[in-house]
């Protein structure tokens, strides 16, 4: 008998006030996925084939202290035109879907981060809870936010 894998739906909402083109500006630059990733965690790209933000692969090492995490995530399109969607090939959940969504409101944008994830069962499944979800995905969702409304122009 096989044990089932346990699937969670957080979102995360951040108004920001300036144009969806330029969140979506910030989010091309080369630099961004590191900017976006809060300390002490350290990302370093192995392979980067994004052609847009809607398409390619990125294989990285995510270092949490002296620990690397291997991950592969794939760019689509988003469910909108200012959205895209990174989706975990290889890493350490279960799955991993993160769509970005922009929308157009008065006076900004608004950025929602809709996270679809599963744990896998036994002892992986409690790591990936502890460092993938509950408080640390809102500590890491929260820093995003901040640095996103902070890095826009």
């Amino acid at each position: 008998m096989t044990a089932s894998v346990s699937t969670k739906i957080q979102e995360y909402r951040v108004f920001i006030p300036t144009t969806i083109e330029a969140v979506w500006a910030f989010h091309e630059h080369p630099k961004a996925f590191q900017k976006l990733t809060p300390p002490p965690v350290f990302i370093q790209v192995l392979k980067n084939s994004l052609t847009s933000l809607k398409s390619g692969e990125v294989e990285f090492n995510m270092w949490i202290g002296p620990v690397p995490i291997r991950w592969i995530a794939r760019h689509e399109p988003g469910p909108v035109e200012f959205s895209f969607t990174d989706r975990q090939l290889k890493g350490p959940l279960a799955s991993w879907e993160h769509q970005h969504i922009l929308q157009r409101v008065d006076g900004g944008a608004l950025l929602i981060d809709h996270i679809t994830l599963g744990h896998r069962p036994g002892w992986r499944g409690w790591l990936t809870r502890l460092f993938f979800d509950g408080p640390a995905l809102r500590m890491l969702f929260f820093y995003r936010h901040h640095r996103t409304r902070m890095g826009v122009k």
